[in-house]
């Protein structure tokens, strides 16, 4: 078990506030790399008591797993995922779709699905494993005060408060992040005016590792293949239908499922817990500042069309782990600069690519059907454009925060 911190303070190379997701892999890689650090969470440490260990199915792409095992967590989740070996791309009404086949591709699959609760506990698992993290839950930082160089948090717990210095703070803390507030980092937002509903069905045939995006004028669908037969549901509705549908009975839950999915895997039964989510685009317009750092949705929270979410918060995770890890001061201006540069290329191609996408595929025009069904078809057929796709699909890009993201058997 982690060593209790000392009280009232103690120093910590680097703070990090959040737990979640992406908070938990920054901790284990930079435990992983011999890095003393803190995190803090205001969630008790437990799978059930997490609010990102939720019901949502992680589409995590092959980069993303690559990552996972990297840092120690694939070994404690493999066993509950399922393998993504094709993906299939189309618009409601219209002729032309995409299709990403791992066979083709020499991998034996593009990704696999993970519920974010079985994500959460393998994080949890392997945080009992580290050596160089000490551990705060339930805590909340509370106040932040500026040093020469770094930070001093005060952090309320159940004995009481405590201070930490740190020569960086890592601002996980999520959407509405207080870390981005407390650092004066003003962010862009976007209403989507679509609400996300999550559940889970089971499709007549058998879905054989098979994942389905399907755009519409009301928002996409999207159907991942699950164990036992099952399917995670993935429906955005507009958010002026978010409490009609969220008070359907399974009946008429399944009916609005069917019709806006389609009969690809012939007729969905028995739909599971549904589960709501408000979709916003927020924006950090910077991710750096003095002797401090803002990660995953604390960042960039991006629409979940092509569930790029959690992979690119990873990609920030990894390479600021990577740039810590030979640093002799984590909080120095010119490796935060470093960092940023790193990441500005997939940071703002991922966030362009999910709000475009969003724009073009869901925006009702009929005369871009012609033009989105060709460039639909034009990914499926033309080489070139087939390769990029699914080397995107699989999460790689140009510069990866680590030589084993890029590894393929």
């Amino acid at each position: 078990m982690n060593a209790p911190l000392p009280f009232p303070h103690s120093n910590s190379g680097v703070l990090i506030v959040g737990g979640g997701l992406v908070g938990a892999s920054l901790a284990i890689a930079l435990d992983a790399a011999g890095i003393v650090a803190t995190l803090v969470e205001t969630a008790a440490p437990r799978a059930d008591q997490q609010p990102s260990y939720d019901e949502r199915n992680l589409a995590l792409a092959r980069a993303t797993v690559n990552g996972l095992e990297a840092i120690g967590v694939w070994r404690h989740a493999a066993a509950r995922a399922t393998p993504i070996r094709h993906i299939h791309v189309s618009r409601a009404g219209e002729f032309g779709s995409a299709r990403i086949d791992a066979a083709r591709h020499d991998v034996d699959a593009l990704g696999w699905t993970l519920p974010a609760r079985e994500l959460g506990a393998a994080l949890l698992r392997r945080l009992d494993e580290c050596t160089h993290l000490t551990r705060l839950a339930p805590a909340t930082l509370q106040t932040l005060q500026p040093l020469e160089n770094g930070w001093r948090a005060g952090i309320a717990t159940a004995d009481g408060v405590r201070h930490v210095d740190a020569a960086l703070l890592v601002g996980a803390d999520g959407s509405e992040s207080f870390v981005r507030t407390q650092l004066g980092i003003d962010a862009e937002r976007h209403d989507y005016q679509q609400t996300l509903f999550v559940s889970t069905v089971t499709p007549e045939r058998d879905h054989a590792g098979r994942a389905y995006e399907r755009f519409a004028d009301d928002g996409p669908v999207a159907l991942l293949p699950l164990a036992e037969r099952r399917c995670g549901l993935v429906l955005t509705v507009p958010a002026a239908q978010a409490e009609a549908v969220a008070t359907m009975d399974d009946e008429h839950f399944i009916a609005l499922a069917q019709q806006r999915f389609g009969w690809r895997l012939g007729r969905l039964s028995r739909p599971g817990r549904r589960h709501p989510y408000a979709i916003h685009r927020i924006a950090a317009q910077q991710v750096i500042g003095p002797r401090a750092v803002l990660v995953g949705n604390a960042a960039q929270t991006i629409h979940p069309i092509g569930a790029q979410g959690f992979n690119l918060g990873l990609r920030d995770a990894l390479t600021l782990s990577e740039l810590l890890a030979s640093a002799s001061d984590p909080g120095a201006a010119d490796l935060l600069r470093g960092y940023a540069a790193r990441r500005a290329a997939d940071r703002e191609g991922t966030m362009a690519m999910s709000h475009g996408l969003v724009q073009l595929a869901c925006l009702p025009q009929p005369l871009l059907g012609p033009l989105r069904s060709l460039a639909l078809l034009a990914c499926d057929r033309v080489p070139p454009l087939q390769r990029a796709l699914a080397r995107r699909g699989m999460g790689f890009r140009g510069e990866p925060p680590l030589a084993v993201l890029e590894r393929l058997p």
